[in-house]
């Protein structure tokens, strides 16, 4: 597939133009890391549910219900692919990548016994760290973190260095979602495995922006967002192989999701992933989440790749002589840049750019832990995609260049 046309595919984006002309300004949106534009494609995919067959899923014996029954089923399929998944029974449609987490620390706590060790690393966002939190706490078993190297990355050599007989369970992130290291994700698996651990990764940062194949890795479990690939937000992905989810238990209970139960309190589960989604479901948003998939697919993943590599390299020329800049990441391999101007706090930088049109991402980012580690209180964090074009780069090559005082933000 040949290279994406940039400007023709902002086209799809009705944002652009619209909060352009709200705001009677051109805008830079660079915090796709957070959340995504959505274009039209998936925004119609969403309303056709409400427009055309707004009944409730596996709930109906009449025309429209099954016409519901067969696209959420469609749309599952098409998730699976995007993954490669071996059976579409491997894909549970959740609200977001911290249910999806969550489901997974709370479905395999029975795993655990008292003194047995969970592995993350001080990179990971809250939703990979609070649900192992609060199994820890539960099962009483430790938290241990794989040492990260001096600029920040996670290594298979140190991986090994903290895994023990006692650990059951490595939890990371497959792109750091501030300094944006695409991790050795497959390599870490494997050391996992060589151990008998259960390997879960954290796709929020790395599914929206390259090609995952959930076979290659071989990893055991998986949990992404749609909000952060295109797709509507309120729906998410729990990957996770079929004879895990057979024997894990659900984190809620609901309609749908049993098969009986009776007074006693006897509950059998349906098998997956109905076992996994109690009660009605985000029927639009999965309708959304499919086409967003497919969207991504149509554009090319090793394109996406290719044109956020070119866009940072970019950005990073037009500022390397600025040495007010504290860059944190400069060898990253994604699109996202976090950095500090010397002097300035986050927020307050992060306001100035707003009052030069441009949306970054400023605080801890959800990745508490590893401020310690960088030495600074907060960053600001630029994040690139598929939409940024080489005038949104420019626009904030200059802004950083010659913005002049942050107090201008307050004042003018």
């Amino acid at each position: 597939m040949g290279k994406f046309d940039v400007d023709k595919l902002r086209r799809d984006f009705p944002i652009f133009e619209n909060y352009s002309l709200m705001q009677n300004k051109r805008f830079v949106y660079l915090d796709s890391a957070a959340t995504t534009f959505k274009p039209r494609q998936v925004i119609q995919a969403a309303d056709y549910y409400y427009e055309y067959c707004c009944a409730n899923s596996h709930r109906g014996d009449y025309d429209l219900a099954h016409m519901v029954d067969v696209k959420y089923l469609e749309a599952r399929k098409t998730v699976a692919k995007f993954l490669n998944a071996k059976d579409p029974a491997e894909i549970s449609f959740t609200s977001g990548a911290s249910m999806s987490l969550n489901t997974i620390a709370y479905g395999l706590s029975d795993i655990l016994n008292e003194g047995d060790e969970i592995v993350l690393s001080e990179a990971e966002h809250a939703s990979n760290v609070l649900p192992w939190f609060s199994v820890a706490e539960m099962k009483k078993v430790n938290i241990k973190y794989v040492p990260l190297t001096k600029e920040g990355r996670v290594t298979p050599s140190n991986l090994e260095k903290v895994i023990t007989s006692r650990t059951k369970i490595v939890s990371l992130a497959q792109v750091t979602n501030v300094l944006g290291y695409v991790e050795p994700i497959k390599e870490l698996i494997s050391v996992a495995h060589k151990h008998n651990c259960l390997f879960v990764v954290d796709g929020a940062q790395s599914v929206p922006h390259m090609k995952v194949d959930v076979q290659d890795l071989d990893c055991d479990f998986l949990a992404f967002s749609g909000h952060k690939m295109l797709g509507p937000t309120g729906i998410g992905v729990m990957y996770g192989k079929l004879e895990l989810l057979k024997k894990m238990k659900p984190l809620l209970s609901g309609g749908g999701m049993n098969s009986r139960f009776d007074t006693c309190g006897n509950v059998a589960y349906e098998l997956p992933p109905a076992k996994f989604e109690a009660g009605t479901q985000n029927i639009s948003g999965a309708f959304g989440l499919a086409r967003a998939c497919q969207y991504l697919e149509e554009v090319g993943l090793d394109n996406i790749v290719e044109h956020e590599r070119e866009l940072r390299i970019r950005l990073l020329d037009g500022i390397k002589s600025n040495d007010k800049i504290i860059i944190y990441n400069k060898d990253a391999d994604s699109g996202i840049v976090t950095f500090n101007i010397k002097g300035v706090f986050a927020q307050d930088e992060a306001s100035l750019l707003n009052s030069k049109g441009i949306a970054v991402r400023s605080g801890q980012h959800c990745a508490k832990i590893l401020m310690d580690f960088l030495h600074t209180d907060a960053t600001v964090r630029a994040s690139l995609y598929l939409y940024n074009n080489k005038e949104d780069i420019d626009q904030f090559i200059d802004a950083l260049n010659n913005g002049g005082d942050f107090l201008d933000a307050y004042f003018n």
